[in-house]
């Protein structure tokens, strides 16, 4: 695949997953309405805008990684052609996933909606079942060895806190 159709999917799969699963399905169940912070402590809401400052530039870094290192994009139906292991990579193998759910817990506690919360670790879930049993197996039968290296050397969803470097 090409740079750019990689790019182009990468935007196209950008707008069809994480803007609706982060954007419009949390305005959907909230019109981003603030209701009484959470256990009426306003300064909660700064938690909520951290969340969200932290979430989408690191989707925005991976989706573009995927595009132009893996030549290729986060949708199944059309996936990288080179592992990537860099950026956030080096930290944590689910970047994505765990910006969209910080996203949405970051709109939970902002707008201080309970269904955002629940929303957000039934995706998490979600994810965490698609990864264990579809994403990890299909990445160890493509990449082999080096799959198994990064996926040794790097947590599935806790960061490690120093960058793997790939030998």
């Amino acid at each position: 695949m090409s740079k750019a159709i990689a790019v182009l999917g990468s935007a196209l799969f950008f707008v069809v997953a994480p803007l609706v699963l982060a954007g419009f399905v949390p305005w959907w169940v909230t019109h981003w309405e603030f209701r009484p912070a959470f256990f009426g402590v306003d300064p909660t809401r700064i938690l909520g805008g951290i969340l969200i400052i932290a979430g989408v530039p690191g989707l925005v870094d991976s989706f573009a990684r995927f595009a132009l290192e893996g030549l290729g994009t986060p949708a199944p139906i059309a996936p990288t052609q080179k592992l990537v292991v860099t950026g956030l990579y080096r930290y944590v193998r689910n970047p994505i996933y765990i910006a969209v759910v910080a996203v949405i817990f970051g709109q939970a506690v902002l707008f201080a909606d309970w269904r955002l919360l629940w929303y957000g670790a039934l995706l998490w879930l979600f994810f965490h079942v698609f990864v264990v049993m579809y994403e990890e197996p299909t990445l160890e039968q493509t990449f082999g060895t080096e799959y198994e290296n990064f996926r040794t050397s790097v947590p599935r969803w806790i960061p490690r806190l120093t960058p793997w470097r790939a030998s």
